[in-house]
């Protein structure tokens, strides 16, 4: 039979999850300033390339947590596995195919792994070509929008009711991206910036460019958000508790029924619901396997029709940097769907205000764009840090 044990209720607490939310928030800050260092101290302008690298990274994800599920955990791998693929079949198949000996949804899996990855890519490579062009502390501003917008969406697609208070820390934070693309929009380039093919002299400053990909790549990332809790997420994952997602209806069973279940449920033993984060982890892997089997194509075609020269990096600086923001890009996933098991959207709130102004202060250090930072760029960051926390203090009460 499935455990249903100890596993349903995993819980950090105290200084572990500190620890965690620490180092959450440090690889976030370290991805965000060494693709930045990469593409601007270094030179190696190649966006694509680092997102390809970066986002293929992602396939440790799961490998890694199943092998410290098997040296630290009491579940043998077979188990584990076994209410892996359970969670599985029972998520994706269609009612019709919910019996013992229906085929596992193949089909279904891959379409739903390559949708993910399609919708983690378009924001994604927004991102690493705004990081080059806009200020660090406008685009991290910006970027955490995204939660704003997926509220947004999910009062549309589950017909919930607007809340005052949350209505108007979305409206907030949108007239502060607005600010902050006013701003992009009147900075000037530094002087010192040396003029290359890759960057000429457009009227328009590559600051707003940088923060209007940055703005598109929170709205699609807003609405991946909800689309991922609907057709992606397990109905037992902690962050679509609160979703009002009515289940399909089944009817009671009769006396003497039988009861056709998916799958070796009694004749093997297995972890059910699947560790925790494990799920999610493995659809995350899923993304940057599928990733590292078809992004490549473009590559070669950029190359043969010239719109982009694609080069591999030319000096072991340059590789470590780019092995550095692929390391800290796996920290902040992972951590990220821990967290947001463990602590709720909070963690959307509050993780993204800290981020906000712990990059500020690493743009101040680093250096960066510090230069092009504005009164209204530091105004729209002001009022999208207030939005989280007028958000952050009504999920407070609401808990």
């Amino acid at each position: 039979m499935p455990r249903r044990d100890a596993v349903a209720g995993v819980t950090l607490g105290g200084k572990t999850a500190i620890v965690l939310f620490a180092f959450t928030l440090i690889g976030f800050v370290a991805e965000t300033q060494l693709t930045q260092y990469v593409q601007t101290s270094l030179a190696f302008r190649q966006p694509y390339l680092i997102f390809y690298i970066v986002h293929s990274f992602f396939v440790i994800m799961f490998p890694l947590h199943f092998l410290i599920l098997i040296l630290t955990g009491k579940y043998s791998p077979r188990a584990v596995w076994n209410g892996l693929i359970y969670a599985l079949r029972t998520h994706i198949s269609s009612p019709g195919e919910r019996h013992p000996q229906a085929p596992f949804p193949t089909r279904k899996l891959l379409r739903l792994v390559f949708l993910l990855t399609c919708g983690m890519t378009v924001p994604g490579l927004c991102w690493f070509i705004a990081v080059t062009w806009a200020p660090l502390t406008d685009v991290t501003a910006l970027w955490n929008t995204n939660a704003f917008f997926a509220y947004i969406v999910s009062v549309k697609l589950f017909h919930l009711n607007w809340e005052p208070r949350r209505l108007a820390a979305v409206l907030l934070a949108t007239a502060g991206a607005a600010a902050v693309v006013y701003g992009g929009s009147t900075s000037s380039p530094s002087e010192d910036a040396p003029a290359t093919s890759d960057q000429p002299q457009h009227k328009v400053s590559n600051a707003l460019i940088g923060d209007l990909l940055t703005l598109v790549a929170a709205i699609v990332y807003g609405v991946y958000q909800v689309l991922y809790k609907i057709h992606a997420a397990l109905p037992t994952d902690p962050d679509t508790v609160e979703a009002p997602i009515e289940a399909p209806y089944e009817p009671l069973l009769e006396d003497g029924e039988p009861v056709h279940v998916i799958g070796p449920v009694i004749e093997q033993d297995m972890v059910f619901p699947p560790p925790f984060a494990l799920y999610p982890n493995m659809l995350t892997s899923a993304i940057g396997f599928c990733t590292l089997l078809i992004f490549w194509i473009p590559m070669p075609i950029m190359q043969v029709l010239q719109i982009r020269h694609i080069e591999l990096p030319g000096d072991f600086r340059t590789a470590f940097a780019i092995l550095g923001i692929a390391l800290s890009g796996v920290v902040f996933n992972a951590g990220f769907m821990i967290l947001l098991g463990l602590w709720g959207p909070i963690l959307t709130s509050i993780g993204s205000l800290l981020t906000i102004v712990l990059v500020f202060f690493s743009d101040v250090l680093f250096g960066g764009a510090v230069e092009t930072i504005t009164l209204w760029s530091m105004l729209g960051c002001g009022a999208i840090v207030f939005a989280f926390g007028v958000l952050a203090y009504d999920m407070l009460r609401s808990a």
